[in-house]
């Protein structure tokens, strides 16, 4: 069962819209959150991120399946930007995934059988400028001209576009066997556009205690296909 859920095939979806509220972090407030084979990615050497991701996805499916075959659900995803360097020492850049929520039953239990994703149900309405759930509600106003957040370390929408993702590749470590998990991701006409962030109540955030977070940035896309490549493992070895 373990290695069924290190991404075993491909899978390809279609986002139909995608939020990413992204949390600027002292460095030193996250470190004990990532396994020793990741580092913060950090900005001016001095902040760390958290995103938070909600994406309405259609029809995912393994990879080369008919679209009719795929799921359409609801995610809200919680991850932090990271780096690892690989064993040709390569430095990629990515995601380590804290939690993942869906609204369909059915995700969740597929998600923790072929990922290390950490998915719970649960019920969740939305639409492109409104989100709620148990755990949490945002809301925000698609403004061409939309200002950073007071609070953000970031100087321009350019600094922060940075910190919006996509990120190459995603990461898990199995402790045990010393193994890292490197999942790469391919999209297209991935355009973000900055939104302002009218509310943001998110308890999984506050439960974290994180002293210092500040909202950096706020980014929206749409109408993207993307895929994932079956994942591929490694031994770490420490550099």
């Amino acid at each position: 069962m373990n290695s069924l859920r290190n991404h075993p095939f491909a899978v390809e979806a279609f986002f139909e819209h995608s939020l990413v509220l992204t949390f600027a972090v002292p460095k030193n407030e996250i470190k004990d959150l990532l396994p020793p084979c990741l580092e913060p990615d950090t900005f001016r050497d001095e902040w760390a991120f958290v995103a938070v991701a909600l994406v309405k996805t259609k029809d995912l499916r393994p990879k080369g399946f008919p679209a009719f075959m795929g799921n359409n659900f609801f995610l809200v995803g919680y991850r932090i930007f990271v780096r690892y360097t690989n064993n040709q020492g390569k430095r990629l850049r990515g995601l380590y995934i804290l939690r993942s929520e869906t609204n369909k039953k059915k995700m969740s239990f597929l998600g923790n059988i072929f990922t290390h994703y950490r998915y719970i149900t649960t019920p969740i309405q939305f639409d492109k400028y409104n989100f709620s759930s148990p755990q949490i509600a945002i809301k925000i106003s698609d403004n061409e001209n939309a200002a950073l957040p007071g609070n953000s370390p970031f100087a321009t929408w350019q600094e922060a576009r940075r910190f919006a993702g996509p990120l190459p590749f995603t990461f898990s470590y199995n402790e045990k066997k010393k193994e890292v998990l490197i999942i790469e991701g391919v999209r297209e006409n991935w355009t973000p556009r900055p939104v302002a962030v009218l509310k943001h109540d998110i308890a999984f955030l506050q439960e974290m205690k994180l002293n210092g977070m500040v909202l950096a940035n706020a980014f929206m896309i749409e109408n993207i296909p993307y895929y994932w490549k079956k994942g591929k493992t490694e031994i770490w070895q420490p550099q």
